[in-house]
């Protein structure tokens, strides 16, 4: 497992329960030991119990004999693992966002091995405390996605099998970005109704990107969109609504980031995914507006904004 963060130790205990042998590989050589000495994380989901499971540098972790390499690691540093990792075993992605850099998705950065992704409602603090949940492996090696559902599913995690890669790794970078606004909602206090008006708008959006980047819509509409948007939006431990909130109450990104004190992917890709929108020759009115809002412009005036474009067809 590279990658010591939330996510990262959530999915290596339930890895770890399913009977796999699981080295958790750290950046940081202090938090490798202190994960060895205490079987607790000292900085993410403190909560977790990681006995059993093993932590390492990335440099020390036994990568090149492994079975499977799972990453989770931000996605502006994807790229740059996944190409130092030794070894040809196969990587599961379970990291949400695009390399902004390229634009790309991240499993296209993957080189001379198998890849798949994995995605869903997966909230890391409810994994570590045994509740159920479910999610979704993407692969165009079928085979492989059929051997990980088997590997990793458990009583309180269902896995299903999906061949639409792109739509998978869309939704997960684009749930994030609508997460921000619905955060900026909530600081803002415009009540329910706004809040599930600009999310079923950010599943629209969402189905739009679909279209135009060759993925299946059903796919917006399951585990790894309409799901794992719904959580993101409205778990209140979901970073990326949270630095929404804390943006719309007057923080700067910086300062959300530093109360927040983990990554907030969102904002890596709100304009990643800007980008590709006008590339593509699309329309992403929320995600174009939490642009405008970390480039300076009034939330306020985003609302009133938006509320006044010219009434369409759903």
């Amino acid at each position: 497992m590279v990658g010591a963060g939330s996510w990262g130790s959530g999915f290596a205990c339930l890895l770890r329960d399913r009977g796999h042998d699981v080295v958790l590989a750290a950046r940081d050589p202090e938090q490798a030991a202190a994960i060895r000495a205490t079987g607790r994380n000292p900085r993410y989901v403190r909560e977790a119990d990681l006995a059993g499971i093993d932590a390492a540098t990335l440099a020390e972790a036994p990568i090149a004999g492994a079975e499977l390499v799972v990453v989770a690691v931000p996605s502006a540093v994807f790229g740059e693992v996944v190409a130092a990792l030794p070894g040809e075993a196969p990587i599961l992605s379970l990291t949400k966002g695009l390399d902004p850099a390229t634009g790309e998705r991240l499993s296209t950065l993957v080189r001379g091995r198998p890849v798949a992704v994995l995605s869903g409602p997966n909230i890391a603090e409810e994994i570590v405390r045994g509740l159920p949940a479910a999610a979704v492996v993407a692969s165009v090696d079928l085979e492989l996605a059929v051997l990980l559902q088997v590997a990793i599913n458990s009583p309180i995690f269902r896995v299903y099998v999906n061949d639409d890669v792109a739509g998978v790794e869309l939704c997960a970078a684009a749930k994030n970005v609508i997460a921000l606004a619905a955060g900026g909602a909530d600081g803002l206090r415009l009540g329910d109704n706004a809040k599930a008006a600009l999310v079923s708008r950010g599943l629209a959006e969402m189905r739009r990107l679909a279209d135009a980047a060759g993925a299946r819509p059903d796919t917006f509409a399951g585990l790894a969109g309409m799901g794992d948007l719904i959580v993101t939006c409205w778990a209140p431990s979901g970073r990326n609504r949270r630095a929404g909130e804390l943006i719309a109450q007057g923080a700067t990104a910086a300062e959300a980031v530093s109360e927040i004190g983990m990554v907030v992917e969102g904002l890596t890709t709100a304009p990643v995914l800007r980008d590709l929108s006008h590339r593509l020759g699309i329309e992403l009115p929320i995600s174009e507006g939490v642009c405008a809002v970390l480039g300076g412009v009034s939330i306020s005036d985003l609302v009133v904004q938006l509320m006044s474009r010219a009434p369409t067809t759903e």
